[in-house]
């Protein structure tokens, strides 16, 4: 696998260094195989929702932990007494996920349903952030 190198973009762009970081990590080889499979959608300018299929967790071996702009799921299965299997075709793995998430944005819910694990996510600018209108005031001459 080809890896990227960001190094002459160091050099030229002054405060990126957290995207680029980021680039960096989504360029290195991802361990976690794509388990447990999810969507993320965006509902409108501002909110967005991530499902994730967690069949066969219950809700206490799910844990979600938001850390700065990093949003981590993990499940954690209990041992169980040994099963003779004939064929196992249900994946019975722990796992953790991470997304990254966009500056202002902060997970605002979670729910279970069918086997589908529903995080809602709402981005929050600071009003001082928002764009805001200017008022064009007529220029007066000033008669001297």
């Amino acid at each position: 696998m080809r890896t990227v190198d960001f190094t002459p973009l160091y050099r030229n762009a002054i405060g990126f260094d957290r995207l680029f970081n980021m680039m960096e990590a989504t360029s290195a080889k991802n361990t976690s195989g794509g388990y447990p499979p999810y969507n993320i959608e965006q509902k409108d300018e501002n909110n967005y929702r991530i499902t994730m299929a967690v069949a066969g967790f219950a809700e206490e071996q799910l844990e979600l932990t938001q850390k700065e702009n990093t949003l981590i799921v993990k499940g954690e299965r209990k041992e169980e007494e040994n099963k003779n299997y004939v064929y196992q075709g249900i994946a019975e793995r722990d796992f953790e996920r991470k997304f990254q998430l966009a500056d202002y944005v902060k997970v605002i819910g979670a729910s279970m349903e069918n086997g589908l694990l529903h995080i809602e996510l709402e981005r929050e600018i600071p009003e001082a952030m928002q764009p805001r209108t200017i008022a064009i005031n007529g220029s007066k001459l000033l008669e001297g």
